[in-house]
């Protein structure tokens, strides 16, 4: 599918996406894991190319979650150079494309201090760009985003009858990321896996058989025009 198939004025404004099945993919052709984690990267540049494309404004990709680091230790420690490299290697490339990087998930638990100095300048050097706001949620869980939240607003002193929705929204890791439009899950499964919660309580969502290697922006533009099929009703009835 092309970008000609999608009507530009019902793009939904954030995509958020599980990058699922790179394990899979890789043990499929006699692969270590770590090759189809590495294989990942040409998809999500093909996807971030394909948002820019239609003009989708953010894009939230969940790349390392508060539960990975239960797998093998070889499997984090690659994990953590392949991020590393990643955006060594491309944040120049996407700053040139006007792509706007940032993070959400824990800074101050496990990551390594290289890691988090990398991120730092990542975001310093595409914080003026406004073509796409490309989030990386790495040590990234949900509902320790929550739980985060409502320590800070704990410690901050507010009575509990102040405590709403939208107070709560303003001590999310990132108060600016608005609520998740279209939520994709490649690889055939089926979880939410602690993933925006918060953010995606009235999302569409869209789940794809293929491994995130194998994605493409033309399967974005396909979960897009799904999107688009729908009738979004927030809770309401029709008019």
């Amino acid at each position: 599918m092309t970008a000609s198939a999608v009507d530009p004025s019902r793009l939904p404004r954030h995509v958020a996406c599980v990058m699922d099945g790179n394990g899979r993919w890789a043990k499929q052709r006699g692969l270590k894991r770590t090759e189809g984690h590495a294989a990942g990267e040409e998809a999500l540049l093909d996807v971030v190319d394909g948002a820019l494309e239609v003009g989708v404004e953010w894009l939230t990709v969940y790349a390392f979650s508060t539960e990975n680091w239960r797998r093998p230790t070889d499997e984090v420690r690659f994990l953590m150079r392949f991020n590393e490299s990643l955006l060594v290697n491309r944040r120049d490339e996407l700053h040139d494309k006007g792509v706007r990087i940032r993070f959400v998930g824990r800074r101050d638990w496990k990551v390594p201090k290289r890691l988090l100095r990398r991120m730092d300048e990542s975001i310093d050097l595409t914080a003026g760009n406004g073509k796409l706001t490309l989030t990386i949620a790495f040590n990234y869980g949900a509902q320790a985003e929550i739980v985060d939240a409502i320590q800070a607003i704990v410690a901050s002193g507010v009575s509990p009858s102040e405590v709403d929705e939208a107070l709560l929204a303003r001590h999310l890791y990132d108060p600016e990321m608005p609520d998740v439009d279209l939520w994709i899950r490649t690889s055939g499964e089926y979880r939410f896996s602690n993933f925006l919660i918060w953010q995606s309580a009235y999302a569409e969502m869209v789940f794809t058989d293929t491994y995130w290697p194998d994605f493409r922006r033309s399967d974005l533009f396909e979960a897009i025009v799904e999107f688009q099929r729908r009738n979004r009703r927030f809770g309401g009835l029709d008019d």
